[in-house]
């Protein structure tokens, strides 16, 4: 059973969307993980300050120690806001891990006995007995030991996001390979179908595709081939119709679309003169080949490609309007321009072509419009060449 390119690309295009799906999830999970080391590493902060808090006394002077009891706690409480602020760059964490409820109740219940520290602390200075001290002393510990709990919260927390996030690293991994092997082989065959196309060998002749688009084609170029019986109007370098197959393959479709336009098109490959050959035989025949074949692949029921010349091919297409017949052509040369051809020297260029591009009338034979369109290609090449000439570009003196 052959492949089907069309679904090899589909697929493709799924996989490398949930490939980079994956990318952006770990991509966040480590994002986050920046946020987690700067919860704890403000938790560590508000351990410092109430071992300060501890130090505290007011045998020297009690209201120099309750500002400065003050001042701490209110920094503990700057603290605590500071977390429930990472709380919402923490969008996998709460999400998937722990519940937000839960997550904002323990610095409600943290914030809380920091304003009962802050509470118990003025009375404490104030009291001269010394009565709320020891009270005082067990919210401290209190304090501590919830601020150990959300300590260790965090760090179980980070736990289980390593542990998903080793999962999810994994699974990337192993798709990337899979990826990578399955689709290698796959792109492999459809690269040899896309040269298989290109080339156009006679060795080719009875080669079998491996994708069902490609068989299609070459069952289209075939069948198109075995319908010309007579060798004597076919180029022998290009498979595609001589200047003889040209008129007479005309005369047969000049018919088949009568409300349509009709366009003559001549182009000729730059710098690529039969008395002036820069390349090597094999590689110039090469090179017409996949223009040929370029051209082809444009081609319509109705259309004709001939080679009319060594460097020059004659193209006559129907179309709805003039400007379709013109983007047509556009379109041709855009695709021949395209092509990479590999020099002797190794190194790979591509190729240009100048065009004439004329409109038939009806009344008018198609000889005349052939050379009218050769005309038009003299001025394309005149004026630099890689280029669409028409009518518009002829001079009064041209005319």
């Amino acid at each position: 059973m052959k492949l089907s390119l069309a679904k090899i690309l589909k697929n493709l295009q799924s996989v490398l969307l949930l490939n980079t799906l994956l990318v952006v999830i770990v991509a966040l999970f480590v994002y986050e993980q920046n946020f987690s080391y700067k919860k704890i590493e403000n938790l560590d902060e508000q351990k410092s300050i109430l071992k300060a808090l501890r130090t505290i006394s007011k045998s020297d002077d009690p209201e120099v120690a309750k500002i400065q009891f003050d001042g701490k706690t209110s920094l503990l409480l700057v603290k605590i806001n500071q977390l429930q602020r990472l709380y919402k760059y923490d969008l996998l964490g709460k999400y998937f891990i722990y519940s937000p409820t839960e997550y904002m109740q323990d610095f409600n219940e943290l914030g809380n006995l920091i304003k009962e520290l802050d509470r118990l602390a003025k009375r404490y200075f104030e009291d001269k007995k010394d009565s709320t001290g020891k009270k005082l002393e067990e919210l401290l510990l209190k304090t501590d030991k919830k601020i150990d709990e959300l300590y260790i919260k965090i760090v179980h927390n980070n736990k289980h996001k390593n542990f998903i996030l080793a999962q999810l690293v994994t699974i990337l991994l192993l798709l990337s390979i899979f990826t990578t092997f399955w689709y290698r082989k796959r792109l492999k065959t459809i690269f040899e179908d896309i040269f298989l196309l290109s080339s156009i060998h006679h060795a080719n002749k009875n080669h079998e595709a491996n994708t069902q688009e490609a068989d299609a084609i070459l069952h289209r170029l075939r069948k198109k081939n075995a319908d010309t019986v007579d060798q004597s109007l076919l180029d022998p370098v290009t498979d595609t119709l001589n200047y003889k197959g040209l008129r007479t393959v005309y005369a047969q479709k000049k018919n088949m679309k009568e409300t349509y336009f009709t366009s003559v098109t001549v182009l000729e490959i730059d710098n690529f003169s039969k008395t002036d050959r820069e390349y090597p035989l094999e590689l110039t025949q090469t090179i017409l080949k996949k223009v040929a074949f370029t051209l082809s692949l444009f081609e319509q029921t109705t259309d004709i490609v001939a080679r009319t010349d060594y460097n020059q091919f004659t193209i006559v297409i129907a179309r709805a309007t003039k400007e379709q017949c013109f983007k047509e052509v556009e379109r041709i040369k855009e695709s021949i321009n395209e092509l990479k051809f590999k020099l002797p020297n190794g190194k790979y260029a591509n190729i240009s072509i100048s065009v004439g591009f004329a409109i038939k009338q009806s009344n008018k034979p198609l000889d005349d419009v052939i050379a009218f369109a050769k005309q038009l290609l003299k001025v394309a090449k005149e004026k630099g060449g890689n280029m669409i000439a028409q009518k518009s570009d002829l001079t009064k003196l041209d005319i």
